[in-house]
């Protein structure tokens, strides 16, 4: 035992009766680095919830054993005072989402010093102090100015470095990582991964990362798990489970890498979308005298000049803040703009009445279908939505059969879903939700549809799934697509042309081969670097 971090076996865990992680069995060494992979609701981040015992009205059972600073023993059978000493101490936690668990009342530096003044005892100077040099290990620039901010006003990065300096503040032995670098751009995950990676062998601690992101396990981990349905299907050294995998879903996670298939380019008439000089400025207050006269301005996007034709897909890629979703916004008339911008050879007005006709022409799938998607309303309802506005002579009865040919065009249909148009988005899963959204899209029969993000809240085998649609979809109606994402592997499959945004402007662009086979921009290449 001496040997072993960590030793878990035939842990269960249901709620309410029902069983969602099913006789489970893995080892962890001490200092060793491993993946657990599945899609979700495979019951990875409830088995890592379940070893601290932090899920609430769930029934667990089965043997984790640990040995830890203080000793060893029993994680599910330890009394709840030991198990508070063990948690932050000898075993921390990196959740998904920094922003939610981040208390938004007190500064990162305040959170971290709390952790240090009850785990070890620190004073309040010697708390400070040391937090201050944790932030300063995660990289985060000017820490002692950093520490006293409150979690809004850090980046996303930043963010996350902060909580990683609160899982570290006690040296623990193992560290959970629960998808640490999901909701980053790809240059943010491989600095992220890069800093836990040095860390991790500068503090000897083992890692058990939670992922759906197979890249991730490739360059990170040394051993996988892979999981689904609550089990174990495979594990095994990650070279060999990923050069020969054994299970076939393990096999279908390797495979759902996307793939291209869209309709090489053609010059089939003008633009749907051109932009010249395109500049996008937000207003800022100015601090002092100055600011009770004029405003100052923040410049989000400066001097782009694109154009998407009929049939194609731009994409768009860069990190959060370069101007990325600013350009989308300009593009469906939602924000005010400098120079031209031209949808169909319109502009667009300042008369709302006006820009009717042209909201019918572009349409918008977004990030987060579940937030996008009125939880109130039905599938009749928000699929027809458009067709309320954009198509007032259809009685009720046509609308009903247009939102059932758009459903059956994004392949969903009343044979599979019984009662299908009067459902409600909670009833669907996240690929599911995110083809109601663009069946929504579909509907007014639009040319351009703007994508942001259309797949990156969702698992790798979904992801294939929708991409194929669109793909699909493109092909059969002559869609043009404007596509806003940070995944590389993405604009692989989709673009025929692509822009790299950095800080408002764009630094590259041209065909999607080309390009990303031979960056020329050192941004470029950081980015396709760190796809890889």
């Amino acid at each position: 035992m001496s040997s072993l971090l960590l030793d878990v076996k035939d842990l269960r865990v249901a709620f309410g009766g029902k069983d969602v992680v099913r006789g489970l069995a893995f080892q962890l060494a001490p200092g060793e680095k491993v993946a657990l992979v599945g899609e979700s609701g495979s019951g990875k981040t409830v088995t890592a919830l379940s070893l601290l015992r932090l899920l609430s009205e769930a029934q667990v059972s089965g043997q984790a054993h640990f040995v830890g600073s203080e000793g060893e023993g029993d994680l599910l059978a330890l009394p709840e005072r030991e198990l508070r000493g063990v948690r932050g101490r000898d075993i921390a936690m990196i959740f998904q989402e920094p922003m939610t668990a981040l208390n938004p009342l007190y500064t990162v530096g305040e959170q971290i010093m709390e952790v240090l003044q009850l785990k070890l005892g620190l004073s309040r100077a010697e708390a400070q102090a040391r937090a201050v040099q944790l932030l300063a290990d995660t990289g985060i620039p000017e820490p002692e100015r950093r520490q006293a901010a409150y979690p809004h006003q850090l980046s996303g990065g930043q963010r996350q470095r902060a909580m990683i300096a609160m899982a570290l503040a006690c040296q623990p032995r193992l560290l959970l990582a629960d998808e640490p670098t999901t909701a980053l751009d790809v240059a943010l995950r491989g600095q992220i991964l890069d800093l836990l990676d040095g860390l991790q062998r500068k503090h000897g601690m083992a890692v058990l990362m939670i992922t759906h992101d197979l890249n991730l396990v490739r360059r990170f981990a040394s051993r996988v798990i892979v999981m689904e349905n609550g089990h174990i299907v495979e594990q095994g050294p990650v070279a060999e489970v990923f050069a020969r995998p054994q299970h076939p879903y393990t096999r279908s996670l390797i495979d759902s890498r996307p793939v291209r298939d869209v309709v090489p380019p053609t010059s089939a008439g003008p633009p749907i979308l051109q932009a010249q000089s395109l500049r996008v400025a937000y207003p800022v207050p100015i601090l002092g005298l100055r600011g009770w006269f004029r405003k100052g301005e923040f410049v989000a996007v400066q001097g782009a000049d694109f154009a998407v034709p009929p049939g194609q897909t731009l994409g768009v890629i860069g990190e959060s803040g370069s101007g990325k979703s600013t350009l989308a916004l300009a593009a469906l008339g939602l924000l005010p703009c400098g120079g031209r911008l031209t949808l169909d050879g319109q502009a667009w007005s300042r008369d709302q009445t006006r820009n009717k006709a042209l909201r019918r022409v572009v349409q918008v799938v977004f990030q987060d279908p579940f937030s996008s998607l009125s939880p109130r309303l039905t599938v009749e309802e928000i699929v027809g939505e458009g067709l309320i506005v954009h198509a007032q002579e259809l009685s009720k009865e046509e609308r009903r059969s247009k939102v059932e040919q758009a459903l059956q065009e994004v392949g969903l249909t009343e044979s599979q879903f019984p009662g299908l148009l009067q459902r409600y988005p909670h009833e669907f899963s996240g690929g599911q939700r995110q083809r109601l959204a663009i069946a929504r899209a579909l509907i007014v029969e639009p040319r351009l549809i703007v994508l942001d993000e259309p797949t990156s809240a969702l698992d790798v085998t979904i992801q294939k799934q929708v991409l194929q649609l669109l793909q699909r979809l493109q092909r059969e109606r002559g869609l043009s697509y404007l596509l806003i994402t940070h995944d590389v592997d993405v604009i692989r499959a989709m673009a025929h042309e692509v822009l790299v945004m950095k800080g408002g402007e764009i630094v590259e662009s041209g065909p999607v081969a080309a390009l990303l086979d031979a960056p020329s921009h050192p941004y470029t290449r950081t980015l396709v670097q760190a796809a890889a």
